[in-house]
This record gives C-alpha cells, sequence and structure tokens, in this order.
C-alpha cells in the first residue's frame, strides 16, 4: 500500500490523476518544467517539484530527474498517465529498481506490445484475429514487393515500434512499393530510432474499434466494452464514442471474451486497450496500448467505472471489485478531442486563454487543465480540453453535444470547436456511417 503518488505527466491528464488520488486520499507530488510552472495540477498538488526545462527530453522524459524527484518527496507510487514514459519499458524497471510502485503493467508487457511484430505473433498465439500481413520483419524493397504480390495490393508498410501514424505508408502497387518500403524505414528510424517494418493487408474501409479491458493481480480480467475511435485526422483520433454504432451485442460479447481470454493466457496487469480494425462484421489486431487512453472517459461514462482508480487499486495489489456481469453498458457517450489550433488548417496556436467557460449541465463533463489567464506553451501537445457527454441515446447525446458545444468559450486562441460542430451536424456522423477514411475525405471537399 501507498499513500503519496507521484504524476509523471502534465496537462488534463495529470490533473485527472490528481483528482482521482484526492478522492482516494492519497498525496499528490506534481512534477513540471519551467514552462508548467502555473499549471492547474502544479496549484493544486500537495507537492510540486520542477524537474527541467520546457523540453520534453530535459523534464518529462528524464526518467533521472522523475525518480529525484519521487525520492525527495517520498512518493512510494507513479503514475505516467499517457504519453511521455507511460509504455517506456526502461522507466519501468528503474522505477521498480528503486523500491517504487509504477501504476501500469509489467515491463516485460511494455517491451512485447512496443514491438508491432511480436505483438501480432503473441495476439496469434493467444487467439485474437490478426490483420493479414508478412510473418515478421521485412528487409527489403524487393521482399517487400514479393509479399505484397502474393498477398494482393494495396498493402500497409508499419513501423515495428511507435505508432501515431509515423512510419506508415499505403503502396497501391508494386511501382509505389519502393517508394513507401523506403519513406516508411526512414520515418521510423527517425522517430523510434528502429528501421524495421512489416506489411499489412490494407482494408478499404474499416472503422477503428478498441476493446477496454483491465485485469488485476489475482487472475481476473474483465472487459468493458468498446469504443469507436474511426473519425481520425492523420491516424490521430478527433472524436470517439461508445459504444460503437454498429457494433451488435452479439458482437461485443464475442469479441470482449476473446479479447479477455487473450489477456488472460498473457498474464496482462492493469489497465490496456486492444485495437482492431473492423471491416464486414470481422475484427483485426493492430495493436495493444499498454496505458490509460486519451478517450478512457467515454468508456468511464457508460460503464460508471473510474479507470484511473482501479489502475491505483491494483497496483496496491486489490483485486477488481467487479465481475464481467457487473458491468453495466448504460446509454451513450461522446468525446471531442478541443485543441488549440485553426480549424481549418491545425496550425498550433499556443498563446494566452483570455476567456474560458466551460459547458454544464447533465451528462456533461470537461477534462481540462486551463482556466483564464493561463498560457498555452508552444513545447507540447495542443490539447486544451476533452468534451466527454453522455445521453441516454445515441441521439441524445448527440443533441447533447451540440449544445455542450455551442456553450464553451475559449478566447485568445485559436480552437477546434468549430470543428466539432461541423462534425456533429455532419449526416453521415449523425447516421454513424463512417470509417477512418470519413474525415480525411470531409476535411478535403471543405477546402475544394
Amino acid at each position: 500500500m501507498f499513500d503519496k503518488v507521484l504524476i509523471a505527466n502534465r496537462g488534463e491528464i495529470a490533473l485527472r490523476i490528481h483528482r482521482a488520488c484526492k478522492e482516494m486520499g492519497l498525496a499528490t507530488v506534481a512534477v513540471h518544467s519551467t514552462a508548467d510552472r502555473d499549471a492547474m495540477h502544479v496549484r493544486l498538488a500537495d507537492e510540486s517539484v520542477c524537474i527541467g526545462p520546457p523540453s520534453a527530453t530535459e523534464s518529462y522524459l528524464k526518467s533521472a530527474a522523475i525518480m529525484a524527484a519521487a525520492e525527495v518527496t517520498g512518493a512510494q507510487a507513479i503514475h505516467p498517465g499517457y504519453g511521455f514514459l507511460s509504455e517506456n519499458a526502461r522507466f519501468v524497471d528503474i522505477v521498480e529498481a528503486h523500491g517504487v510502485t509504477f501504476i501500469g503493467p509489467k515491463a516485460d508487457h511494455i517491451r512485447l506490445m512496443g514491438d508491432k511484430i511480436a505483438a501480432k505473433a503473441a495476439m496469434i498465439e493467444v487467439g485474437v484475429p490478426v490483420v493479414p500481413g508478412s510473418d515478421g520483419g521485412v528487409a527489403t524493397a524487393e521482399e517487400a514487393q514479393k509479399i505484397a504480390g502474393e498477398m494482393g495490393y494495396p498493402v500497409l508498410v508499419k513501423a515495428a515500434s511507435g505508432g501515431g501514424g509515423r512510419g506508415m505508408k499505403v503502396a497501391h502497387n508494386a511501382e509505389e512499393m519502393s517508394k513507401a518500403f523506403n519513406t516508411a524505414r526512414s520515418e521510423a528510424k527517425a522517430a523510434f530510432g528502429d528501421d524495421a517494418v512489416y506489411i499489412e493487408k490494407y482494408l478499404q474501409k474499416p472503422r477503428h474499434i478498441e476493446i477496454q479491458v483491465i485485469a488485476d493481480s489475482h487472475g481476473n480480467v474483465v472487459h468493458l466494452g468498446e469504443r469507436d475511435c474511426s473519425l481520425q485526422r492523420r491516424h490521430q483520433k478527433v472524436f470517439e464514442e461508445a459504444p460503437s454504432p454498429v457494433i451488435t451485442p452479439e458482437q461485443r460479447e464475442k469479441i470482449g471474451t476473446t479479447v479477455v481470454n487473450a489477456v488472460k493466457k498473457l498474464g496482462y496487469l492493469g489497465v490496456g486497450t486492444i485495437e482492431f480494425l473492423y471491416e464486414n462484421g470481422e475484427f483485426y489486431f493492430i495493436e495493444m496500448n499498454t496505458r490509460l487512453q486519451v478517450e478512457h472517459p467515454v468508456t468511464e461514462m457508460i460503464t460508471r467505472i473510474d479507470l484511473v482508480k482501479e489502475q491505483i487499486r491494483i497496483a496496491q495489489g486489490e483485486k477488481l471489485s467487479f465481475t464481467q456481469d457487473d458491468v453495466p453498458f448504460i446509454g451513450h457517450a461522446i468525446e471531442c478531442r478541443i485543441n488549440a489550433e485553426h480549424p481549418e488548417t491545425f496550425a498550433p496556436s499556443p498563446g494566452m486563454i483570455k476567456e474560458f467557460h466551460a459547458p454544464g449541465g447533465l451528462g456533461v463533463r470537461l477534462d481540462s487543465a486551463v482556466y483564464a489567464g493561463y498560457k498555452i506553451p508552444p513545447y507540447y501537445d495542443s490539447l486544451i480540453g476533452k468534451l466527454i457527454v453522455h445521453g441516454v441515446t445515441r441521439e441524445e447525446c448527440i443533441m447533447r453535444t451540440k449544445r455542450a458545444l455551442a456553450e464553451m468559450v475559449v478566447g485568445g486562441v485559436e480552437t477546434t470547436l468549430p470543428l466539432h460542430q461541423r462534425l456533429v451536424d455532419a449526416a453521415d456522423v449523425n447516421s454513424g456511417e463512417y470509417d477512418i477514411h470519413w474525415l480525411e475525405r470531409f476535411l478535403a471537399q471543405s477546402e475544394s
């Protein structure tokens, strides 16, 4: 057991973790760069430690500085949030070597799932359906052309490490393969320090469906249903909802059971998300995220389960307080990621927030760490906050989202609020008829 948690992150997720800790009677330590000295979580935490200059590599990604902060404050556990060091197995090793509890999965599972080739092989072994593709890494463009020719174009060349769309290129024919292969390798090397790539079949109109799982150290594993994250720009999620408008209860039970059985066989610990492409009634595994997801609130809204508190309880060695039969799926939830970006060009818009008004009312939640007078720094991601809305039905949820978006005020910087207002007005979004390529097409049509 522990009574003080160091939060190794910033922004809305750091504040989210702080709130969960305080509700559990735990003291909090905020670490921050010099650019974040006025951040909300820093102001609210019981203690705060500056760990470096604005650059993330000199602060939030610096293991030694974080561990020094844990030592001087006496923090017995570290919550990494998402991003930064949350999926860094070496950091987990360092934390545990210092006798501090890492609130997350085991280092071995982070390593396994961080290698997309190894992760795919592991999932095949435990019975999870995968996207057809190469058996392992592909070393040359000639080998890639041979595999793609046998599989049939189009195909996707993907980095074995990392994610977020980097090191990922589509080849529609043999002529495009050489460029796609070489570009993917160079991008993977630059972004992840690893140029290993593999080949997968490129699905034409899939949806991005992910299953939230949670496992304790006593062998109990439960799934919390699916999230539909198909509205994406450049492989980055923009708008998420739960449940998916196209998944039936029978499909949910089937894929949920498959995932639970797989996670049990792996011996996984903590929260995790199994991501799939879904097309023509079939699920195809693409990756597992071994951390809390940005979009976790939509799952919380329909299950009434606090995922951050559950992470902390599991890290303390406690059993899950619920079984699969105890998990409700109540109504519908939507999350809009509101960024400090131009709504059409998506150019970053850091600066001073001069006006700020959060929407409210029944079923409305805003996960944000900004306030009037706060200056959004240019050094990190541009997320202002996540607007999460719940309704009894999907239709009610969409109407409530429209109302909440209209109420929200962020003055002084450009934001993507207008984009989300357009999305909830779009006929295809209202009908649920969209795929992972829909938003790119929608934006292209808007520009023409």
